[in-house]
């Protein structure tokens, strides 16, 4: 990956995550969202957070892109593989966690809520990310997925109600967003997932829970929206004209 500067700041967050997912961390060390809100250049991105530019495109330089992740080998996968993967990892983890963060978090507000009143809307924003994300994969498991299946296989690729494959994708990528900002509420009444220092061990039980959900649908948004999307789209275009 090219770390020149100039070229650099006028890179999307999306570009420069998909080139090498190890920057990410640096990313997600100054809040900036990779995956929602990939679509901004890192330019635009710092004058809006007032971040020094200099300052993190530094630190991006200094990311060993000598070993390749996981993360980047997905990007060689065939669509149907990562259509796979991605129902069975972050769909199954999404489906197990939901409610295993809601006995927690509505225990806290219950307890807790009367001296801190933000565990309340804490229950009530993951309730919300919770309902939607459940409707949203499985437009996605019955839709939109087979679909990209039957491209990637080379299946006989019959009319399709939604029209072009950029249709539903654009309704999920929205979805996404809607996700990502009520876990961004989430993070900031948080306080970024730390708990006050004499919370129990269920208050803190819940945060930690509450900020690997929020890893994982990073990641998990990330493969769709920067990689699985793109690249079904083009072959959809390849195929169809």
């Amino acid at each position: 990956m090219n770390n020149n500067p100039e070229l650099l700041e006028e890179k999307t967050i999306a570009e420069i995550v998909t080139e090498d997912f190890k920057k990410a961390a640096v990313f997600k060390r100054y809040g900036i969202d990779f995956c929602c809100g990939g679509k901004k250049t890192l330019k635009s991105v710092c004058e809006k957070k007032n971040i020094n530019k200099s300052e993190i495109i530094e630190e991006l330089s200094k990311v060993d892109t000598r070993t390749e992740s996981q993360m980047d080998q997905y990007k060689k996968w065939q669509l149907d593989h990562l259509v796979d993967h991605i129902i069975t990892k972050h769909h199954a983890y999404v489906t197990e966690q939901i409610p295993i963060i809601r006995a927690f978090i509505t225990k806290v507000s219950r307890v807790h809520g009367d001296a801190h009143p933000e565990t309340k809307i804490i229950a009530t924003l993951f309730e919300q990310v919770a309902q939607e994300l459940e409707h949203h994969m499985m437009k996605e498991e019955k839709i939109l997925f087979p679909y990209i299946k039957s491209l990637a296989q080379g299946q006989n690729i019959e009319a399709m109600p939604f029209g072009s494959i950029k249709n539903p994708i654009e309704m999920m990528e929205q979805e996404h967003e809607g996700a990502g900002l009520l876990f961004e509420k989430i993070g900031q009444l948080t306080n970024k997932f730390n708990p006050p220092a004499y919370a129990c061990n269920t208050f803190k039980a819940s945060y930690h829970l509450l900020e690997e959900f929020e890893n994982d649908l990073h990641v998990h948004i990330h493969l769709e929206n920067n990689i699985l999307f793109p690249k079904a789209i083009q072959l959809e275009h390849q195929i169809l004209g």
